[in-house]
């Protein structure tokens, strides 16, 4: 098990470098593209990016299930604020795939660690 958690936690530390140091890449992905003032890059750099490095380097460097709990926990918080776009907002193929992917991640987490 503690292999998934690994997965999880190098997951989400990917997926933040890219937002953290690519955050014009990650806004092209969101459909955001337009977003490119100061205030838009920092936001993706930090809430679509450094967060989720340090969600993902913070578990590893405890190395609790605990620790991997609250991974889990982030992915399912994030899943929630997919569902909510969805049900208010409207499906999209894009949405969908994201809100597979981050409750994949955090039913699996939780599973093994809870």
């Amino acid at each position: 098990m503690d292999i998934l958690n690994i997965i999880a936690a190098v997951l989400s530390i990917g997926f933040g470098v890219i937002g953290w140091l690519m955050p014009k890449y990650t806004l092209e992905v969101l459909n955001l593209a337009g977003h490119t003032d100061t205030m838009g890059m920092s936001e993706i750099r930090a809430s679509g990016g450094a967060l989720f490095v340090g969600m993902g380097l913070g578990a590893m460097i405890l190395g609790t299930p605990t620790a991997y709990a609250m991974l889990g926990l982030c992915w399912l918080g994030a899943s929630v604020g997919r569902l909510t776009s969805i049900a208010l907002d409207g499906a999209t193929r894009k949405k969908l795939g994201f809100v597979a992917v981050e409750l994949a991640v955090a039913v699996t987490v939780l599973a093994i660690n809870l």
